[in-house]
């Protein structure tokens, strides 16, 4: 790790892990808190809220290859707030964080790129819309039509992606409950783009298609102080209809919410204990235990079925470490998708 990339580490609030996990719980004091009936504007909320301490910006792709085979993508942007305030240079609070990955049939390759805001070298303009951080880049005329780019050391993409349903508004009508204590975020999704284009790896070039699914969420402190991790999974299965879904772990208790979409787009918010989630199989990865087989119930839909890794060994070794990668679902509904999950 290079100085500049260890002083913006240290100066990075995520680092507080006792206030929830990566610092999620931490104190909102000076930034504002969500609230409901919040009224969203678009192309605006496409772009940085500062006022806000915590925001991302989160692509996942499920992927198949001319070469037959099933592929992942991940391409994610965070910022985070020092301070409520904007200013110029390197007084600017705003620091960023990028996170790529491609996952293969037997491999998991990412990569990791920080930033202070006020440079130019990071940032989000809602409108043309254009999200980057160093070379690595999703934009577009607008938040429909985008290209996507990124490369590591031993891998890189270029991919074009075409919205295809109406966003999806989590929770009340996009303000997503985390707790019982009553913290919450913003969170609304892209959850059907059209995907394609080349992935650059070890073994040579493999022109993909598939479908996305982006995620956009902002708070100020969206976990309680003992919540430890979480488990997150976003499928779409053969008929068409589509699931979110989270479990937050709590030293005390857990908490979930999900989201129910339908083939038209017409979308149900299931709230905190209606999904049950079992982990079905451990393995281990990275020197932890990690459930990378999962059982989900949601009887009200009828819905009863395994999620299985593609690949157990997505481990995310970044600053803060986690696992993240494409999954096959099976059971009352076949399909695919992507599962992340923190804290182990």
């Amino acid at each position: 790790m290079n100085v500049k990339a260890f002083l913006l580490f240290l100066l990075f609030p995520f680092s507080t892990m006792a206030q929830g996990y990566a610092g999620l719980g931490g104190s909102a004091e000076g930034f504002n808190v969500p609230q409901r009936g919040y009224e969203f504007e678009f192309p605006r909320d496409h772009g940085p809220h500062p006022e806000y301490r915590i925001e991302w910006w989160y692509l996942t792709a499920n992927l198949i290859g001319a070469d037959g085979k099933e592929y992942g993508i991940q391409w994610t942007l965070f910022r985070s707030a020092l301070r409520p305030f904007e200013s110029n240079g390197w007084q600017n609070p705003q620091l960023w964080m990028g996170h790529a990955a491609i996952t293969t049939p037997d491999a998991h390759f990412f990569a990791e790129r920080l930033s202070r805001g006020g440079i130019g070298q990071a940032g989000v303009e809602s409108h043309p819309f254009e999200a980057w951080i160093d070379e690595w880049y999703m934009r577009g005329d607008d938040f429909d039509t985008l290209s996507l780019a990124a490369s590591g050391t031993e891998f890189s993409y270029n991919l074009s992606m075409s919205a295809t349903s109406p966003l999806i508004f989590h929770g009340d009508q996009g303000y997503s409950v985390k707790s019982t204590d009553g913290q919450a975020s913003y969170y609304y999704s892209q959850p059907s783009f059209d995907v394609q284009g080349v992935l650059k790896l070890p073994s040579g070039d493999v022109p993909v298609k598939g479908e996305g699914w982006l995620d956009r969420e902002w708070s100020s402190q969206p976990l309680s102080s003992d919540q430890i991790g979480w488990d997150w999974f976003s499928l779409s299965f053969d008929s068409g209809q589509k699931l979110m879904a989270f479990k937050l772990r709590g030293v005390q208790q857990d908490f979930t919410s999900a989201t129910w979409i339908e083939s038209d787009g017409h979308s149900e918010a299931l709230p905190n204990g209606v999904m049950q989630f079992n982990p079905l199989k451990i393995s281990q990865v990275a020197g932890r235990d990690v459930p990378t087989s999962w059982r989900l119930i949601l009887p009200d839909r009828g819905l009863d079925i395994e999620v299985s890794a593609q690949t157990p060994n997505a481990w995310m070794g970044t600053r803060f470490e986690y696992w993240e990668g494409p999954v096959r679902v099976s059971g009352t509904h076949s399909g695919r998708g992507y599962l992340e999950m923190t804290g182990y």
